[in-house]
């Protein structure tokens, strides 16, 4: 039966847009002169002529007049049309027009005796007829009935979220000014934003599963870049002494409230500098853009999180022991075993130590770490790109990690430019890929050719902009995010 109303309601209006068009009159015309948005529509424009557009939001009629609201991006305004103002054509004109249209209207303002400010129309415009209803969404005391609040629906139609749910758009305003303000703040700090290869021959940068692709022209297998990392460092070989890049990366891996398929990272690379640096450095740019969005503290799943204070320090072995009561020695795998038994944990005595240490993190640790947090000195096995401790404690490295709110949101350590033990560390990742470790990565020969050259000492940092995104907008789903998410397909 609703399939059947569907399609009764979609004829009806295929059979106005006819009539429009009979009636002389483009359904679809090419611009339309505005002189103010809704938002604009003030007391200070009463007795003016303004000329504003939006989609038909609510519309009622009464016979020779109607009352309708129309919703533009910044808001929504109140629309008065009498036949006596617009004339008997222009108004059998608008006795076609349903909600989910879009109108023009050029009229006077003026407040109604309900105090509502409202433009009365001296001429109706169609701009595009709606075949298709929205939600007829009513609104009482401030509570919206009838609304899309359905999640996956939200998700999947985007449009109609933002449509029935404009508030929608405030979240990817603030995405928006976010990147603004990363991009600001790494630019007068003297870095070059640069573009590097979305199809890459060899994959590498972070430990992920890749998408496979294939080039018919070059007859060759590529895959979507899963990181950045190793092609800016190629620019720090050839000169480049402070780079950064936002780019869309791809892993082909779980999806959950905090991993999307395709993500947006930034990844900035500055020569001459060590992971201390920038810690500092990250800390500096997180309270330029609360600053920026005028955020002073963000209220997390009943936590507040200062972004003011100064963020902790803390080495893995340290936190394990504060929030476990187990110390443990990460460099070997039967404690570290030991320890996940005793706690409760599913592991395996074939799992690599990597796998073993991130589950205790992952269950014990991380979800505590509620305000900014660096996590240091990871294991040499985990950190292949990571320089080993400067006070000749080799089976750790100069890394850290940054959490808030129980999230992973930076990684980044004093890079690896020694190219012996770059190869010799890629060799380790390549026979564990070989071994059946789909996240392990190939030996990159381009970039160890590169760094054969010569690599200044350089510190680099991944920052998940989707994740800093939720923080901002106190959300706890990647999807709400991003504007597309990536979602299964409907059968």
């Amino acid at each position: 039966m609703e399939n059947k109303s569907l399609k009764q309601i979609i004829a009806n209006r295929h059979e106005k847009l006819d009539k429009i068009r009979q009636l002389g009159v483009n359904p679809y015309p090419y611009e339309f002169n505005i002189t103010h948005s809704t938002l604009e529509i003030t007391k200070d424009c009463i007795d003016q002529n303004v000329s504003v557009a939006g989609r038909v939001m609510s519309l009622r009629r009464m016979g020779k007049a109607a009352f309708a609201n129309i919703q533009d991006e910044k808001g929504r305004v109140q629309l008065y049309i009498a036949r006596d103002d617009v004339g008997e054509d222009n108004y059998n004109l608008f006795k076609l027009v349903d909600i989910g249209d879009f109108i023009g209207i050029d009229g006077i303002v003026f407040i109604t005796k309900t105090e509502a400010i409202t433009v009365k129309a001296e001429k109706v415009t169609i701009l595009s007829k709606n075949l298709r209803p929205i939600p007829d969404v009513k609104e009482k005391d401030g509570e919206k009935y009838n609304s899309v609040s359905d999640k996956e629906l939200r998700y999947r139609k985007r449009y109609l979220d933002m449509i029935i749910n404009p508030e929608t758009k405030d979240n990817y305003i603030t995405r928006f000014k976010m990147i603004n303000s990363i991009r600001e703040f790494l630019n007068k700090n003297g870095y070059i934003e640069v573009e590097t290869p979305v199809l890459q021959p060899v994959y590498g940068g972070a430990n992920a599963k890749p998408f496979k692709t294939f080039h018919n022209a070059l007859d060759q297998e590529f895959f979507l870049r899963i990181a950045t990392e190793l092609y800016l460092k190629q620019l720090i070989v050839g000169g480049f002494e402070k780079v950064y890049e936002m780019s869309k990366d791809f892993r082909n891996e779980g999806i959950d409230r905090s991993h999307n398929p395709e993500f947006t990272m930034l990844e900035f690379y500055q020569a001459y500098s060590d992971y201390n640096f920038m810690m500092d450095f990250v800390e500096e740019m997180l309270k330029k853009i609360a600053e920026d969005l005028d955020v002073k503290k963000i209220s997390w799943d009943g936590n507040d999180i200062d972004l003011t204070k100064k963020f902790a320090r803390k080495t893995m072995d340290e936190l394990i022991k504060e929030h476990t009561g187990h110390s443990i020695d990460l460099t070997d795998i039967k404690a570290v075993f030991d320890v996940c038994k005793k706690l409760d944990l599913k592991v395996k005595k074939t799992d690599s130590l990597a796998k073993m240490i991130d589950e205790i993190m992952r269950r014990k640790v991380e979800p505590n770490l509620i305000n900014p947090t660096y996590v240091m000195n990871h294991p040499v096995e985990i950190s292949p790109l990571a320089k080993v401790n400067r006070d000749g404690d080799t089976d750790f490295t100069e890394r850290f990690e940054l959490f808030i709110a129980g999230m992973e949101f930076a990684n980044g350590f004093s890079e690896l430019n020694d190219p012996i033990d770059q190869r010799k560390r890629f060799e380790d990742q390549s026979a564990k890929k070989n071994s059946g470790d789909e996240e392990a990565f190939p030996v990159d020969e381009n970039f160890l050719e590169a760094i054969e050259i010569g690599m200044p000492p350089t510190a680099g940092v991944g920052i998940g902009i989707d994740r800093l995104v939720m923080l901002f907008i106190d959300t706890r789903w990647i999807r709400d995010a991003i504007i597309f998410p990536t979602l299964k397909s409907l059968k």
